[in-house]
């Protein structure tokens, strides 16, 4: 917020709303040779994962991930910490812990002061340093618009895997941070964001996601993924798709960031929020009761978001004892996986 310049000014879209619309990427990767192909490739991009996974041996499995972006606020070292943080977060979305992680740097060099872009570069190795990784290497380019992320790498048993499908009916469905980053973004770049707000936002998405590497320990936990560019429903439809469910998601339910509500209601959202809809939305079911800002906040890319996690009934009290002590206050149980024939492959919110 105390930058001398608005980064954010400087790029043409903000954190994980830069994101390609969904059915634009599916359409772009419907010719991706298959990597099942490879015996010791575990994961790759049938299902639209967050990461790779590849078999090393019996005990181990590299977890393999890249994640970057354009500023969503304007602070440098605030961007670098978020940046991190979302870029890590793939590696625990598959049960895993990070080992190390590469840096992806482009930036305008014309127009950015060294000081910045160090910042921004400190901002990250912050992240990596309380995750307690190192940051090895990367690679930086000059470019038109900043641009800042991580390769992150890590580790899991190969038994241990969690993915974003395997949820089975009668799952309930966890959700473990406030939803409206998108949205707070947008009031950023208007200059209606308070600094209240903005402080809960950062709290929020500079929040490392250490918690997916606690699920495999957890008997019942079946899925797992996290939320970012495509929104609640898009990372939901993920899973409904690869399970071969329907979905049902309690809108009162749902934990939000403070202010987002006003904001939403007052016409505050993203272009990448109508793209998702355009992507998904034949395979979304709206209550008609529901606010008429619902689906702009359902839509809503969220940069470094929260865990979903598809987990049985009876263990629900273990994921959320879990999640408590790792800190994460705002998590709720947001909906309910069902086999309705019909329903397969559908999201529904009342």
């Amino acid at each position: 917020m105390n930058a001398p310049f608005r980064l954010t000014s400087l790029a043409h879209g903000g954190g994980c709303g830069c994101k390609l619309a969904p059915g634009v990427l599916r359409e772009i990767l419907a010719r991706m040779p298959a990597a099942g192909a490879y015996a010791n490739m575990m994961v790759g991009t049938e299902t639209g994962d967050d990461a790779a996974v590849y078999r090393l041996n019996a005990e181990q499995a590299l977890i393999a991930t890249t994640d970057f972006f354009t500023p969503i606020v304007d602070d440098p070292r605030d961007f670098g910490r978020i940046a991190a943080t979302n870029a890590l977060s793939d590696v625990y979305a598959m049960g895993g812990t990070p080992i190390f992680a590469l840096a992806l740097v482009g930036m305008p060099v014309d127009k950015l002061p060294v000081e910045t872009v160090q910042e921004i570069l400190a901002g990250g190795a912050s992240v990596c340093a309380e995750a307690g990784i190192p940051v090895a290497g990367g690679h930086s380019i000059d470019s038109p618009e900043p641009i800042y992320g991580l390769v992150a790498l890590g580790l899991v048993h190969p038994d241990r895997v969690l993915r974003n499908v395997g949820a089975r009916a009668g799952d309930r469905l966890i959700l473990t941070k406030g939803l409206g980053v998108g949205i707070q973004g947008a009031a950023l770049k208007r200059g209606e964001l308070s600094d209240q707000h903005y402080a809960a936002m950062v709290a929020s998405t500079t929040q490392i996601n250490v918690l997916g590497g606690d699920m495999p320990a957890i008997a019942g936990v079946h899925a797992l993924t996290d939320v970012t560019g495509f929104g609640l429903l898009g990372h939901a439809l993920e899973m409904v798709r690869g399970s071969a469910l329907g979905l049902c998601i309690d809108f009162a339910a749902l934990p939000i960031l403070p202010g987002v509500a006003d904001h939403v209601a007052a016409g505050v959202k993203t272009g990448a929020s109508g793209r998702n809809w355009a992507g998904y939305g034949g395979e979304v079911r709206l209550d008609g009761g529901l606010p008429a800002w619902a689906r702009d906040l359902l839509c809503d890319p969220q940069t470094s978001g929260g865990l979903l996690i598809a987990v049985a009934a009876e263990a629900v009290d273990a994921v959320m004892a879990k999640a408590e002590a790792r800190g994460f206050g705002r998590a709720a149980v947001i909906g309910t996986f069902a086999d309705d024939g019909g329903a397969a492959g559908i999201v529904s919110v009342a």
